[in-house]
């Protein structure tokens, strides 16, 4: 299970206040699996949402009062497991799924399997990859991107879980789950520097999105889940588009100076 925790780490004790984050966190991925069950599939969006918000926050705390641990780690994972894997699998099975039969729980099951690789790969590899980047989706953006489309849905007139196949739900569960695993880089916000100086612009933008949010929550959430969700694989495409056109580039250099 990861690191192991000495007892000397234990005997020190823990730091409350991220810990105190993450277990809200916890809180209301737990809280968002009830509401599932219950049928309440739009509050159970809102937890996963919520959750969200927590998770970001316990590892700012941490990061800006420099009281990261080993534990709080382990613990952070273990939160994310259940907030962002077992929760939205949850949700995304009794709200969309249960008319796929086996299909269905696969496809759930499925995200809930990625989302713990992916989990296990970022403590494994969290001291190689590139600060600025994430490797693969990172699971609370797959899970904000499943409670963003239910939270979408409500806000277009729909109630209640879906009666009928929607084959597009079904493969966006198994397209999340695949980035999720995948080596597509994302863009991480840990290494912002949000408290160094900024272009007033910026301040400007910033402001423009939180009042956008503030206005119409349900759309903008689902816009910006969608933008960062597909932004990976855009500049991953980019990316091997570049490195053919200067593959071919050179093959001609090359050809050009053999005939010269």
């Amino acid at each position: 299970m990861g690191h192991k925790l000495s007892k000397d780490t234990m005997k020190k004790g823990i730091y409350i206040v991220p810990s105190l984050l993450t277990t809200a966190a916890l809180f209301f991925g737990f809280a968002s699996v009830l509401s599932s069950f219950q049928g309440d599939f739009e509050k159970a969006a809102w937890a996963i949402v919520a959750a969200g918000v927590f998770d970001m926050l316990d590892g700012k705390v941490a990061r800006l009062t420099n009281t990261t641990s080993k534990f709080g780690v382990e613990y952070d994972s273990l939160s994310d497991l259940i907030s962002f894997g077992v929760a939205p699998a949850v949700l995304a099975f009794s709200w969309a799924l249960q008319p796929f039969g086996r299909s269905g729980w696969l496809a759930a099951f499925l995200f809930v399997v990625c989302a713990a690789l992916r989990l296990a790969r970022f403590n494994v590899q969290s001291e190689t990859v590139e600060k600025d980047k994430f490797k693969g989706l990172p699971s609370p953006g797959a899970a904000g991107m499943i409670a963003a489309t239910v939270l979408f849905y409500y806000y277009m007139g729909g109630s209640g879980a879906l009666p009928e196949k929607h084959i597009t739900l079904l493969l966006l569960i198994y397209f999340l789950a695949f980035l999720m695993v995948s080596n597509v880089a994302y863009w991480s916000t840990k290494e912002m520097g949000l408290g160094d100086r900024k272009p007033f612009s910026l301040l400007v933008i910033s402001i423009l999105v939180v009042i956008l949010v503030i206005s119409e929550p349900q759309v903008m959430l689902f816009v910006i889940g969608a933008v960062y969700t597909f932004s990976g694989p855009f500049e991953h495409m980019l990316k091997l588009l570049k490195r053919q056109f200067r593959t071919k580039k050179a093959a001609k250099k090359e050809t050009k100076d053999i005939k010269t």
